[in-house]
């Protein structure tokens, strides 16, 4: 039987457009419960700048396919772009658009588009990251692709963010069901060698949907601070989590990329010698 060829560039993008119109329009049918009291869509009201994403930036094939969990109140809430921070979208993927609104606003989490304010720490990391080691968007979207597993973000009553696997279980259900499907229509699209989840949800999530196959699964560590580790050098672990992996190639500077992941101890032991000079580690003395 012959194997169904490959999409061609253009079509590679139509099909990602469409794949993601599809899941928009069933999401939007569903009706979620307590404690869901907001929830957010930029697949609807910021559609523009996720469709200027996918056209400028998804053209398959991918090698490495970083996968979030959902969009985050600073960041795809407000540009429509996964882990979108405002300035790392304007600035380096050089993108912007006309944002709307969603249909029931929390006060306390408004959507202002590129207007907004506020940082997206997750997303200046992330992107932080891809700008420092590949310097031009075109460069590391050669290769790769950053997507998020699920395109809607859930707020409890007092705006608090409410992720996607705290979504009451049969409505979680339906939810992942839908989330799944698009996964797998990505994968298909984009036939990526490496499925990277970004934190242990995305992770686990493409290991249901693709127990075997081709697609190797590795994951990284999330950047959010809410996470201690994230807040040590995270852009250097994850670069060293990623060449572990073999996704990435040992970089020349690697030397001066670990050397800035903190180590307390060494730090501690530096700062006691310059209090006393005069003491040194015995076990650097030769025996």
């Amino acid at each position: 039987m012959a194997q169904p060829r490959p999409p061609s560039d253009a079509a590679s993008v139509t099909r990602l457009i469409r794949a993601a119109r599809r899941l928009n329009a069933v999401l939007g049918e569903q009706r979620f419960s307590s404690p869901v009291s907001h929830i957010y869509n930029p697949l609807q009201y910021a559609w523009a700048c996720h469709e200027a994403y996918l056209r400028k930036f998804a053209v398959a094939p991918k090698r490495v396919v970083f996968l979030g969990m959902n969009p985050g109140p600073f960041g795809m809430v407000q540009t429509g772009v996964p882990f979108g921070e405002v300035k790392a979208v304007r600035d380096w993927l050089r993108l912007t658009g006309p944002i709307g609104r969603p249909g029931i606003e929390h006060p306390r989490r408004p959507v202002t588009g590129f207007a907004c304010e506020r940082s997206e720490v997750s997303g200046r990391r992330l992107w932080g990251l891809f700008a420092h080691r590949f310097v031009e968007p075109e460069a590391f979207f050669r290769q790769h692709l950053v997507l998020n597993y699920c395109p809607l973000a859930f707020m409890e009553s007092t705006g608090r963010n409410l992720t996607p696997d705290k979504v009451p279980g049969p409505e979680r259900t339906i939810l992942f069901e839908a989330c799944d499907q698009h996964l797998r229509e990505v994968v298909e699209v984009l036939r990526p060698q490496w499925l990277i989840g970004i934190g242990d949800f995305a992770r686990r999530r493409a290991e249901m949907v693709f127990p075997a196959g081709n697609t190797r699964i590795g994951q990284v560590l999330h950047p959010s601070p809410a996470n201690p580790q994230a807040n040590q050098g995270w852009a250097a672990l994850v670069t060293r989590q990623l060449e572990k992996l073999g996704v990435w190639p040992v970089s020349a500077d690697e030397g001066r990329v670990r050397s800035q992941i903190r180590n307390p101890k060494a730090e501690a032991q530096k700062k006691a010698e310059i209090r006393n000079p005069n003491s040194k580690d015995p076990s650097n003395d030769c025996p």
